[in-house]
């Protein structure tokens, strides 16, 4: 028995092995805050609900993460039920980052669950809001150096 125990846990570390399944140890170190630094484009699409009615919405914006645990979003578009909006740059929020790579992020107003992509080039992001079913991806499209 213990050799076919043996046997199943080398089997089972082969398979995780090569499915690319990688915790946070494996990647040479652990998220945090500085994890999410430069610039990331956010697209998602979802619902409202208003008095019980599902309202589509979609949303393209621009986040800058600071790395510090602060953002701001020079642009965003967002359609709610037909009628688009555009915001003003200046947009501010923060986040945070555990060592699992996971966190969230706080507008003011929306609030969101963050899964960072083992090669930190991708969040997923869902909106944790009552009365909202939106959830999407930010895509990494520059990325900020430390002048420290």
């Amino acid at each position: 028995m213990k050799t076919l125990t043996s046997h199943v846990v080398v089997s089972l570390a082969m398979v995780l092995g090569a499915s690319g399944f990688a915790g946070a140890d494996d990647r040479g170190n652990d998220c945090g805050l500085k994890t999410l630094r430069g610039t990331y484009v956010f697209s998602a699409r979802g619902f409202n609900i208003v008095a019980g009615v599902a309202q589509p919405k979609a949303i393209v914006e621009v986040i800058d993460f600071n790395g510090d645990g602060t953002l701001s979003v020079p642009a965003a578009t967002r359609r709610l039920n037909g009628v688009i909006a555009r915001s003003l740059p200046g947009g501010l929020g923060t986040y945070t980052v555990g060592d699992d790579c996971t966190g969230t992020i706080v507008f003011d107003g929306p609030t969101f669950d963050i899964f960072i992509s083992p090669d930190r080039e991708a969040i997923s992001m869902i909106q944790t809001n009552p009365n909202t079913v939106l959830q999407g991806t930010a895509t990494r499209s520059s990325r900020r150096r430390d002048r420290d």
